[in-house]
């Protein structure tokens, strides 16, 4: 059973009303697949069932599931490396030198997802900062569920071999039955928050570094450079912020300019430029 026009039309204009992300024509197959075990949970026979009932009656805890299952959760321990390389080896140093006096440093993960890159932060920072700082990393997502996850900070076996070396395993994690857990030492320095990026954003303290990696890739350019202008309010002057490898600012918002740090590359505000008045490059 596949979906109508009119089916996937709905379910389109819903996720991006509510998470302004673009369904393609083509994606029928994917929305199809990933909407089936919703509409299982919720009773329904099948997911044509189960949308035609939220279109005659709007169900606002229904509607969720459907931002929660569309939302990609693709995530790993360390993902692509370099930039938990580039932390170490060129951005910390520098940051130990110009935070000296408060000896402390923010972090965002912008799309945590299940924890897993908010948890490498916090590994990375806890085995690179000097003995007597101290750091906090906030990391948020759209998904209610994957925000409940990280919070619980338990992983299955087949999660923490993705990307987690055995001697990180055995020292950040606790068993917890079949699943590893965090230790609360790692974990009373990360928070989890519901957030929506392209929505105007909650008051926070400003950040040194902000990861949004592979997050605007699922945005048109309006809201790319919506999100970017949020990212830049909460970004020190002399902050990072870290994107995904097939993702740029550049030619959506020339306020920030690419810098390399290490084998990869990053993006910082330049010099002057008002914070979140972006402009089309």
């Amino acid at each position: 059973m596949t979906l109508s026009q009119t089916e996937f039309a709905f379910v389109s204009t819903l996720v991006r009303k509510e998470a302004s992300i673009v369904l393609a024509p083509g994606k029928e197959y994917l929305v199809e697949a990933r909407l089936i075990p919703v509409a299982r949970a919720v009773g329904a026979a099948n997911v044509n069932e189960f949308l035609a009932e939220l279109q005659r009656r709007p169900n606002p805890a229904h509607q969720r599931k459907i931002i929660d299952a569309l939302t990609t959760n693709e995530t790993s321990w360390f993902r692509d490396r370099e930039p938990f390389a580039a932390l170490t080896d060129v951005i910390l140093p520098e940051l130990v030198k110009s935070r000296s006096a408060a000896r402390k440093v923010r972090f965002w993960s912008g799309a945590s997802s299940s924890g897993q890159e908010a948890y490498s932060l916090a590994i990375t920072l806890s085995e690179a900062l000097p003995p007597g700082w101290s750091y906090e990393i906030v990391g948020t997502d759209i998904s209610t569920e994957m925000v409940k996850r990280a919070e619980t900070a338990e992983y299955s076996q087949v999660e923490v071999n993705r990307g987690l070396p055995a001697s990180q395993l055995v020292q950040y994690f606790e068993r917890a039955g079949a699943h590893w857990r965090v230790t609360p030492q790692l974990r009373k320095n990360v928070s989890f928050k519901l957030m929506n990026l392209t929505a105007p954003l909650p008051a926070m303290q400003p950040f040194d570094v902000v990861f949004m990696r592979n997050v605007l890739i699922y945005f048109d350019v309006a809201t790319k450079r919506t999100v970017l202008q949020n990212v830049a309010k909460l970004l020190r002057p002399d902050g990072w912020l870290f994107l995904g490898a097939a993702e740029t600012t550049i030619g959506i918002d020339d306020n920030y300019e690419r810098v390399a740090a290490g084998r990869t590359s990053a993006y910082r505000v330049r010099t002057g430029a008002p914070a979140g008045a972006a402009r089309r490059g």
